[in-house]
Formats: C-alpha cells, structure tokens, sequence
C-alpha cells in the first residue's frame, strides 16, 4: 500500500497541476484496492480513480483503456497515471504491459507497474518474458516479501528517473541536511515516505549474497511450474472449476458438484468445505469471490510443496464439501 502510495505521489506531483479535480488515475477491475485508497490520501476526488474492465484472463483491456484515456481528453480531464498489476492478488494475472507503455506515452501519463507479486519474475530463469514491458515504467512496486521469499516486511517502490524522488524529499538538520547531498553522504531517508523504519533491506541483502538472484528466480520458477501442474489437475477434474490458467503460482477454484445446480448451494458447499478444512488443521485454503460467486484460492509460494500435496487438498475439500450437501439433502427431507 505504501509504495504504491508514494508512486501516485511522484506522478502527482510531476503532473505540475494544483487543480486536483482534474487529475484521473486508470487501475483495471482486479487491481489492488490500495490504488483507490491512495487517491483518497493524496487528497483526489471520489471519481479519480477510473476502473478499466478485465479480460477473460483478468488482464487489463488495452482498448477500453485507450478508449476512457481520450474520453479523458476529450473532457479536459488530465491522465495523471495508469496502474498496470503485474500478479493481481486474486488471479496472479499480469497486464499486457507493453500496450500499456505505449498508451501512456501517447497521453503523458505515468506509468506505474504494481509488481508487489510478480517482482520475482524479475529473477525468473524461465519466465521473465512475462512482464517485457516494465522497464518502461516511471515507477514499479515490489513486495520482496512475496515473490522474493522474504519476512514481512520488505518492500521498495522503483522509480525509472531518481531525479522524481525530489519530491518526497525534505531536510532536517538533525537527521539530513542539504550538506549531505553534496558531500554524496548516503542517505536513505530521502528515499521514502517514512523516517523511522527496520533495516529491512538487510534480509533482501542477506539472500542475494548466499543464494543470488538467479537462486531465488529458480524457487520462482518451481511454484510457477506447480502451478501449472495444478491448474492441469483442476481443469482435468470434473469435480472442479478453475477460472484461468495461472500466469504466476495463485489457482483459483471451486467444488462444482454435477448433482447441484443451485449456485447459491454451491457457494455454501465451498464455504462449508473451507472452514471445515481449517477447523480439522490438515490444511488453509484462502477465499475469494468472482462475478459474485465464491470461490476458493490456492496461493502456491512454497518450493517444497508437491502436485500430492495438492491433490490431497483437493480431495478433502470434495469431502467435506460432499459431507455438507449430504446433510443438507438429509435436513431437506
């Protein structure tokens, strides 16, 4: 939240507007809610946040962007930014970036990439490919505590041009004076919204001088590819729909028993079945809803887990979902 927070800060600022009425911010549907609390901190208007339809695959539509950046224009309203998410935190998806890039240039927005979960495609020895685009960006978020492995906390928010950190840039004598900057002192406080903080740089820095980047893009890589695996089970299981295929290592699915066809029934069995699997502690399975319905998530970012261990949660969530419908059927009668 808080890098994305300070990205829309620079873009603010460097929009060299006081009319803040004016300013629009373009995020797709599946975006991190952050975005929208962001332009409520920075002071923006209720409407400044303009939501973008997702594709089938929760990408964000590159013709509906263009298509709301010139109604935009055409308003004499000002494109201050446009999020692209690299790894949604529902569906892993990840914007078709270069499209983007190009859009933003056309209208002079800033480009800000949220990759607080795809930043470890950034190491990935296989699948770097999959955000071609982002060294386009005036700014990226990364959470190296998610795809990079780390404890919480460790975050940065990345900015193309360094000269933009001006902006969230202010002097105390005590602590940074303008001297330091000219005697080329190092001095990190020049570099974030916040003063007082853990030296959590130290675990990323710890990491990359054992295992190396190409270390932790390789453990990227392992749940990537387990993903894929699992979403082959899910799509070859008639006892389940998987909503898409993963571009990252999150699966989000749901028991769809064929003798049910009550969507509402169907919702209950799933949440039935989620509670009764943590209830039991053999496993957690997160939540989630899409087009109103719910649905269940895996979010796979453990190198030892196993397609079995996936296949053995699967199966306890048939059951205990069976086990709900049983006795639903029982109390019916």
């Amino acid at each position: 939240t808080q890098s994305n927070l300070q990205a829309l800060l620079l873009a603010r600022e460097e929009t060299k507007t006081q009319d803040l009425g004016r300013l629009r911010v373009f995020a797709s549907e599946v975006s991190h809610f952050s975005v929208q609390k962001s332009a409520k901190l920075l002071g923006l208007g209720p409407d400044a946040v303009v939501v973008v339809p997702a594709d089938h695959d929760k990408r964000m539509q590159t013709v509906a962007l263009a298509h709301e950046l010139e109604r935009c224009a055409e308003a004499g309203l000002i494109p201050m930014a446009v999020v692209a998410t690299a790894g949604t935190t529902d569906f892993g998806s990840i914007d078709p970036l270069p499209e983007i890039a190009g859009l933003c240039e056309q209208y002079g927005a800033w480009m800000h990439v949220d990759a607080a979960y795809g930043c470890g495609l950034l190491a990935s020895l296989k699948y770097r490919h999959r955000i071609d685009g982002i060294e386009r960006a005036d700014s990226v978020t990364v959470d190296y505590h998610k795809s990079f492995f780390q404890p919480v906390s460790s975050s940065a928010v990345l900015v193309r041009d360094a000269a933009t950190l001006r902006h969230a840039t202010y002097h105390a004598e005590y602590l940074n004076p303008r001297r330091m900057v000219t005697e080329r002192i190092p001095n990190q406080v020049d570099k974030s919204l916040q003063t007082t903080r853990r030296f959590d740089a130290l675990k990323l820095w710890m990491t990359l001088r054992v295992m190396g980047a190409d270390g932790i893009g390789a453990l990227f890589d392992e749940v990537c590819d387990l993903a894929a695996e699992g979403w082959k089970l899910l799509a070859a299981d008639p006892r389940f729909d998987v909503v898409v295929e993963p571009s990252l290592s999150t699966l989000v699915f749901r028991y769809v028993p064929a003798a049910v066809t009550d969507p509402a029934e169907i919702d209950r069995a799933n949440l039935y079945a989620r509670k009764a699997l943590f209830a039991s502690g053999d496993a957690v399975v997160a939540g989630t809803k899409v087009s109103g319905r719910h649905y269940l998530k895996f979010t796979l970012l453990n190198p030892e887990t196993t397609t079995a261990d996936i296949t053995a949660v699967l199966d306890l969530i048939a059951g205990h979902a069976e086990q709900y419908l049983g006795e639903s059927l029982d109390r019916a009668c």
